[in-house]
């Protein structure tokens, strides 16, 4: 599907030409309101003259779209947001793209070279931006553009007052995608290789020639889009070639010792080293800028020159020692009361009449929550069997549950008992910690019914010279770069924590104000896998019906924590089976799970049928989807059906399950078991049988007439079968 910003608002500076007209005229055309701006000036920022701008919009308009004119000075940025609005009424895209050049080597630079390259470029996308911010806010919707240029990020002989400014817009940019995260504003910056009067001065004419704006432009509308989600990203492009670029720190090293002054020879000395990118970093952020500075006071009391991280004696961390070995075996018993606890704790409610399922266990359909799967293998982390692992001393007081994925191979039973097997699958040396992956599969007997990796970071415990990544990662994925297919906004309350710890985890940092305190919370925290659990039963709502059998498998990667009373927002990203997911706290919009996805079943009895617990029926899974479909379609079904239709399903000769769909009464429904209303028409048939008719390997009538499938009632009532089961079955 094309993308559209009929309805849109766009504002280009600097439009009157070169990059700025093939952005109007590419948005014009795509259905957006375009504020043509152009203050006429020359390439050195002298005179003023409204053709420019005129021309574009004669253009725009010649081809039946909406475009008016703007002649104000960038610096004038109220006066060309006005216009805005009163020809328009709203304003959604900025492109800020007006420019001049004033080019001349450092030392013959004048104050008026300096300041009116900053004042055009840098004030200007200020002054205009800052305009129309407060209506992006309002409105929840704004999409801004900055240009900066591959001066600005490597620098250029004689264009030091143009490198300035236009790297002080990608600083600009960066923090306007942080402030207007939560009020659905993007901002991301471009750095443009075309053909312009600003390129005429620093590239030879041939090639100033080829490299079109019709090449970068698409770049820019993409960017601008609703369905775009990029924010705060940095973009080489020209020639048809889109590049994104990040930051890149190196290891780095310390070089001062405790109770030592630091000297410029040892910086000299272990210079190599600290210029060495052999396992670069690439830190996103100031927080992860500064993790490495403030964690260089935790290991100043290392003798010699230690890197960012501890030495390998330092960290205790000994992989070759480590990897493939086994935890102790743990059991855990559980019935329906940890099941039902365990989905209180996850935010459940009575509330919601769906959710009886999973809190009564007198409900004909009571399940267990999917992601109860991560309780019976925790005691593999928290009983301390990690400890007696050779080659992994460790400081426990430093772990964090980085990253976590759990896959079903079946249905959670609602009472047993399972047995999980830990293995140390690897260890990872991420300069400023070490990560453990622990593998955990648990059995019910002998029967595998799940699997989860815990992804462990400890803090401090790298620079043991280790790998930096692992095959054996189940990688966290980044969602589609387009708006939500659907968001759920659900609350905690202030007791969620203190809840949920009771399915297990003990920690009292979830608990306890003072030991929260001395961790720098203000508070006690929510536990990531309760967010992980509040997240994955969106999802089995939104895109399974609240159908566990559904649920194959979720990672999350734990960003930040969430503090109990706050209200989660997962906002989901469909594609086939696989459901991307991002959780938000929608106070404050920052993200806690990112990373993350969820797996399901694919809903056909085909898909489902290897996920059927062992001695079960495969009819039920197609009754299950007959289910849903009277839940989205029963009143239609209803109209076109008017009849109740009886199901007895024998195994071995033996009546084991009776169902009843009832298209006759309110908006429909499925029974499962005895049926105390009137059935118009019933039929017997094997649970073998039922699935040869319903697969269309067994033709009904000769079912019938072999005495396979039997009939009793109006047995004309068949014939509207087809309505209820068609997709599923020949009958």
């Amino acid at each position: 599907m094309s993308l559209s910003f009929e309805g849109r608002v766009v504002l280009v500076t600097g439009a009157g030409g070169g990059l700025g007209r093939e952005y109007a005229l590419a948005f014009a055309e795509r259905g957006a309101s375009v504020v043509v701006n152009d203050l006429g000036a020359d390439v050195k920022g002298g005179g003023k003259n409204s053709a420019a701008a005129d021309k574009v919009v004669e253009e725009i308009r010649a081809k039946g779209g909406k475009a008016v004119a703007n002649y104000d000075s960038v610096e004038d940025g109220e006066k060309i947001i006005q216009m805005a609005l009163d020809a328009f009424g709203r304003i959604d895209v900025v492109v800020n793209n007006a420019g001049i050049l004033r080019d001349r080597s450092f030392a013959r630079t004048s104050d008026l070279d300096w300041d009116l390259i900053h004042r055009v470029h840098l004030r200007g996308s200020f002054l205009v931006t800052r305009a129309a911010w407060n209506h992006m806010k309002n409105q929840k919707f704004g999409r801004i553009i900055m240009t900066t240029s591959a001066a600005g990020i490597y620098g250029n002989f004689g264009q030091a007052n143009y490198s300035a400014a236009k790297l002080g817009m990608l600083g600009l940019a960066n923090t306007l995608a942080i402030e207007g995260r939560k009020y659905n504003i993007h901002c991301n910056t471009i750095a443009p290789v075309a053909g312009s009067r600003l390129t005429e001065t620093v590239m030879p004419p041939d090639l100033v020639a080829s490299l079109k704006p019709e090449y970068v432009a698409p770049l820019v509308l993409w960017l601008s889009h609703d369905q775009c989600q990029e924010n705060g990203g940095l973009f080489e492009v020209g020639a048809g070639w889109i590049g994104k670029l990040r930051w890149e720190r190196s290891q780095g090293l310390i070089v001062r010792k405790k109770n030592q002054p630091m000297n410029p020879e040892a910086v000299r000395d272990k210079w190599d080293k600290i210029c060495d990118f052999t396992d670069a970093t690439k830190p996103i952020s100031i927080e992860e800028s500064l993790q490495s500075v403030v964690s260089v006071l935790s290991r100043v009391d290392s003798e010699g020159d230690v890197g960012m991280n501890p030495t390998a004696s330092t960290s205790g961390i000994n992989p070759a020692e480590a990897v493939g070995k086994k935890l102790p075996r743990t059991t855990f018993s559980f019935n329906h009361t940890q099941c039902i606890l365990y989905a209180l704790g996850v935010g459940m409610s009575t509330r919601d009449p769906d959710h009886l399922r999973f809190l009564y266990e007198g409900h004909e359909n009571f399940s267990c929550l999917p992601t109860f799967g991560v309780i019976p293998s925790q005691d593999a982390m928290m009983g301390g069997g990690l400890s007696s692992v050779p080659g992994l001393n460790i400081d426990f007081t430093q772990v964090l549950h980085g990253e976590h994925y759990l896959e079903l191979y079946k249905p959670l039973p609602t009472s047993g008992k399972l047995t999980s097997e830990a293995t140390v699958a690897d260890v990872l040396d991420k300069g400023s910690g070490a990560v453990i992956l622990l593998d955990v599969n648990t059995y019910s007997g002998d029967e595998l019914v799940c699997y989860n990796q815990f992804s462990v970071f400890v803090v401090g415990a790298g620079g043991f010279g280790g790998k930096r990544s692992s095959e054996k990662t189940k990688a966290p994925l980044p969602p589609p770069q387009r708006t939500p297919d659907a968001v759920v906004i659900d609350s905690t309350t202030r007791d969620q924590a203190a809840l949920y710890r009771l399915s297990g985890d003990w920690n009292p940092l979830h608990i306890d104000p003072s030991f929260a305190a001395l961790a720098g919370f203000k508070a006690p925290i929510l536990h990531g896998l309760c967010s992980f659990g509040f997240a994955a039963r969106h999802v089995l709502k939104q895109f399974a019906d609240n159908d566990p059998s559904r649920f194959k498998a979720i990672k999350v990667r734990f960003v930040k924590p969430v503090m109990p009373g706050q209200s989660l927002q997962t906002e989901m990203w469909k594609e086939g089976n696989r459901i991307y997911i991002q959780c938000k706290v929608k106070e404050t919009d920052a993200v806690v799970l990112s990373g993350a996805y969820v797996d399901l079943y694919d809903s056909s009895d085909a898909s489902l049928e290897k996920n059927i617990p062992g001695g079960g029926l495969q009819s039920e899974l197609v009754f299950a989807e007959i289910g849903h479909r009277i839940k989205d379609l029963g009143s239609e079904l209803v109209k076109k059906v008017n009849a109740v239709f009886g199901w007895e399903i024998t195994k071995d000769g033996k009546s084991t399950a009776q169902w009843t769909i009832d298209l006759k009464n309110g908006s429909g429904s499925l029974h499962k078991g005895p049926y105390k209303g009137k059935v118009d028409v019933t039929f017997t048939v094997s649970d073998e049988d039922f699935m040869e008719v319903v697969q269309g390997k067994l033709n009904p009538q000769k079912a019938f007439f072999s005495g396979k499938l039997k009939v009793r009632g109006n047995i004309m009532l068949s014939q509207k079968l087809e309505v209820i089961l068609k997709d599923y079955a020949k009958l």
